[in-house]
């Protein structure tokens, strides 16, 4: 019988660290914009001193770089669940996705810090983006190819960044209802969608 590895404990209490004050850093975005949350406010809502914020994370735009990137992680977990709805639906499923990911943006406090005006967490998701957009454009090429392994790298990576830069697109520039753009883009690509994903 097999025995799973287990974490080692600076591993996991530096991994729970993280969490808890990602977690903390969300409680407050969800009160007032980044630019007015301090580093102080977030290590006292995660309950530990400013310094141990600082010794991991170095300064507040690397924290803020980290927390971005994060939330991309928590939002591509959310897709993957509404793809896995539609297995035997390619175009069905990341049509979905793609209208959970637009729904839950519409309502995460991050995104509506970064959006809400002239914010400093806005570069972040748009003119600085890249570190975001390229994590998850890796994360949805896996998602993609484990899910329908029939598709071409070229096809998956194409279609998997188009997506990502739409997605993001969209979420910091909303227009109109989330349940019309999603099959305004499901149209635009579906066939795209429907050649690359096509059983062999």
């Amino acid at each position: 019988m097999s025995v799973a590895a287990l974490t080692p404990y600076p591993v996991a209490a530096r991994e729970l660290l993280r969490e808890t004050l990602f977690d903390a850093a969300r409680r407050e975005l969800a009160q007032r914009q980044w630019n007015e949350v301090t580093m102080s406010d977030i290590a006292r809502s995660a309950g530990v001193s400013r310094q141990t914020l600082y010794k991991e994370f170095g300064s507040r735009d690397q924290f803020a770089g980290e927390l971005v990137l994060r939330e991309g992680d928590r939002f591509v977990v959310a897709v993957e669940g509404a793809m896995d709805a539609h297995l035997h639906e390619p175009t069905t499923a990341l049509t979905a996705a793609f209208s959970l990911f637009l729904t839950a943006a519409a309502e995460d406090p991050l995104i509506r810090a970064a959006i809400a005006g002239a914010d400093e967490m806005l570069p972040l998701v748009t003119t600085q983006g890249q570190p975001l957009m390229e994590r998850s454009a890796e994360r949805l090429v896996h998602a993609i190819s484990s899910r329908w392994p029939q598709a071409s790298p070229h096809d998956v990576t194409l279609l998997a960044e188009c997506l990502v830069r739409l997605a993001i697109s969209y979420a910091t520039l909303p227009h109109g209802p989330v349940r019309t753009t999603a099959a305004g883009v499901a149209e635009l690509l579906g066939p795209y969608i429907e050649r690359a994903l096509a059983e062999s």
